[in-house]
Formats: C-alpha cells, structure tokens, sequence
C-alpha cells in the first residue's frame, strides 16, 4: 500500500500526530515514519510543535499552513489544518488510513479493530471506564468520519497488551458474577509496554553483550499517568493499573491505589458525591494534591518547597513498593526499564528508584543516569537498569499497517 498513514493520539487538550509510509513493515522499527508533531493548549491557547521530519517532508511553501494557528484552534479544527496540510504538500501521498489510540477496549475488544459506527458505539460505552482518555480518543474518529467518509480508521487499545495475563493476574476478590460481567483488571499504557519491549529485544540488548540475560523485565512508564508491567519474554503477565487507569502508582494528578473503605468514608461520613470524589481522585490528586504546587515533576524536583520533596519521596517510594510486588510475581526480575516523560528525563527519580532496588542487584552508574543513557547500570549491577524512550505511535502505525493489509 502506497501513500500515508494518519496516527492520532488525542488527549484533553492535545493531539499528537504522525504520519507514516503506509507499507506494513516486519517489525514497529521498521516502520517509516515521514514526520511528527503535536497540537497543544487546544481550545485557549492552541500551538503546533512540528517534532520529527518535517525538513524532509514538507515543502516551506506550506509551512506555514500548519505552524500558524489561533489560539483558539480545538480538536476539531486542528484535524482539518492537518488534513489540508496534507494534500496540500506535494512531499507526502495521499492518506490511505488513520490509527488512534483508544485507551480502554473492554474485555471484547483484545487485537486493534477496523470501526465502524457499530463498535465505536461500543468503545463510547465504556466512557466511564476511563473518563480522562476514551472520550479524546473516540472524538477524532468522528471528526474524521466527517471529513474523509471513506477513510479507513484502526483504533488500537492500550489494554490489549494486558488482555491475555493469566487469570489469577485479572481477578478481582469480588462475587463471581461480577468478573462474568467484565469487571476484571485490565491494565493500561499497553502501547508503550508494547513498543519498549520490542525496542529493548530488538535493539538494545543485541548493542550490549555485557547485558544481563533472561526475560523477567518490569518497565516502568513514567509520566503524568503512570504504571508499571511485568513481562515474561515480552508478554504481560501484571500491571499496576487495573480495572481503570487510576489505580496503581500515583501519578501526576491521579491518586493511584487507595483503600476502597477510604472511598466509602469520603462518601458516606463526608457528604461527598461520587462525581466530587471522582473529580478529586482523577485531577486533584497524586503529585499535585500531595505537594500542593503542580503536577510536574520538573517543577517539583526544582521546587525548594518541602512539600515538593515529600510529593516525590512519596512517588519513588510507592514505585519501589510495586516493582517489589511484580517482581515477586515474576519470580525474579532480570531487567528493569524506565520510559516516558519522568521515566526518561527525570535522573533523580531514576536514582532514587536504583536506590530503592538495591536488594534486587541494582547498581546505578551515576555519570550514565545524569546524561540519560541508554544503559544505566554499572558493569557489576545484576539488574539491567535501561532508559528507552517510548513510541506509542510508531507502534499505531504498525498495528494499523497490518489491520489494512489484511
């Protein structure tokens, strides 16, 4: 297949983008990406950062068409600059398909899907599931259903890569009734564990002949939303996240894990509705409820602030406290990998974490953490400590390849 393919990854109020060579590729790495960037501050105060390619692919004459956009540019509005960009730009073909990542595919949805009006119905009945993510993932197959009827669309599900764990992995202590209906854990960030682990089997371990054998792998995704998985030989055998993306780890906003009879206090003895504990659970917590200052963590580790400090003490140390807990469920851990945001830019969390997992046999190389490294472990550590940055589009972009080829 000749021509593009559209990779959307849509969130509140931005909107990432890539486009690849349609032709299916063997492997994610091998797929040719032509160029990136992301629309940011949608609605208020709207940007565009052309991130990767550009200089090859797109023709100044209609640089501008793309770069110079009102602040008031929404969703919407930002996907029809793009598509006009697009066939305005003798550099690229034409769009042959677009691939979106949809955060929650439900207990029926395990491999990426062509949609159509039927089961885009049903991924918006799973809203509630994930209600920071499925509604910004769902809305641009809409609006490009509006503008390119006939284009085919591929939606990618982060909770696939978690779909085939072993039951004891998925089970919630609950009446039998309720798993039967899909109440079970799913696990999220399945694209970037996805794609981390092929990058880490495909390319970096092959690099280093040094590196520490075997398969028990734990990656750590590390960003405003954050989890940790546990792999066996690339598969996903736990997570942190369950039967939504707010429990596990705290996060940048998000609590992570709490008591459920702490919900039920806040309901029942504080007057609080469900909808102003939800609120509270998903956009007033984690590192900016903990610190009182912000949500990022480049903020905090700048901050003077003692509560800066606390928030991400509390941060590294809930992390430690799971890597403990699936690494017992691996029976060992041979290799631990830091991704995303915090997780490939942040070295005094990694530092922190290393430190953490000393009993485990790690042993941080100080000099590689501080200029991000690849490899961050010293010749001696027992624990292959890496740093891979993530590609959740790259990944779209293959599943999607491969969806339309067939």
């Amino acid at each position: 297949m000749s021509g593009e393919l559209l990779i959307v990854n849509s969130g509140s109020s931005s909107l990432k983008f890539a486009l690849f060579d349609a032709a299916y590729a063997v492997s994610p790495m091998a797929m040719q990406l032509r160029c990136r960037g992301q629309f940011s501050g949608l609605g208020n105060r709207a940007q565009v950062e052309l991130v990767e390619g550009f200089e090859q692919s797109m023709d100044p004459a209609h640089g501008a068409m793309l770069r110079d956009v009102p602040p008031t540019l929404d969703h919407n509005e930002a996907l029809a600059r793009l598509l006009e960009w697009v066939d305005a730009n003798p550099a690229l073909g034409d769009i042959r398909g677009a691939g979106h990542r949809i955060v929650h595919g439900g207990a029926q949805y395990r491999e990426p899907v062509r949609l159509d009006e039927e089961n885009l119905g049903e991924l918006e009945g799973l809203v509630s599931l994930a209600p920071l993510h499925q509604p910004y993932g769902l809305a641009p197959v809409r609006a490009l259903a509006r503008l390119r009827p006939t284009l085919p669309q591929v939606a990618c599900f982060d909770t696939a890569f978690h779909a085939h764990q072993p039951c004891v992995a998925q089970r919630f202590p609950l009446p039998r009734r309720y798993g039967e209906k899909g109440i079970i854990r799913y696990g999220f960030h399945g694209l970037s564990f996805d794609y981390v682990s092929r990058a880490l089997a495909e390319q970096v371990l092959p690099q280093h002949r040094q590196a520490v054998p075997g398969g028990r792998t734990i990656i750590a995704h590390l960003g405003n939303g954050a989890s940790l998985c546990a792999l066996r030989d690339g598969r996903s055998v736990a997570a942190t996240t369950g039967f939504t993306a707010v429990e596990g780890l705290m996060m940048g906003t998000r609590s992570g894990s709490l008591d459920p009879g702490l919900v039920l206090h806040l309901i029942l003895q504080e007057g609080m509705s469900a909808e102003a504990v939800q609120r509270m659970l998903y956009k007033e917590s984690g590192l900016l409820g903990v610190s009182g200052i912000s949500g990022d963590m480049r903020e905090l580790l700048a901050s003077q602030a003692p509560e800066a400090a606390e928030a991400v003490e509390l941060f590294v140390y809930r992390i430690v406290r799971e890597i403990g807990s699936l690494a017992a469920a691996l029976g060992g851990l041979d290799h631990l990998v830091f991704t995303a945001g915090i997780g490939e830019r942040a070295a005094p969390v990694r530092a922190a974490v290393a430190q953490g997992c000393e009993w485990l046999g790690a042993r941080l190389d100080a000099d590689a953490n501080a200029t991000h490294a690849s490899d961050i472990a010293t010749a001696d550590s027992r624990l292959g400590l890496w740093v891979i940055p993530t590609d959740e589009e790259r990944m779209l972009a293959w599943y999607t390849a491969a969806e339309l080829a067939r």
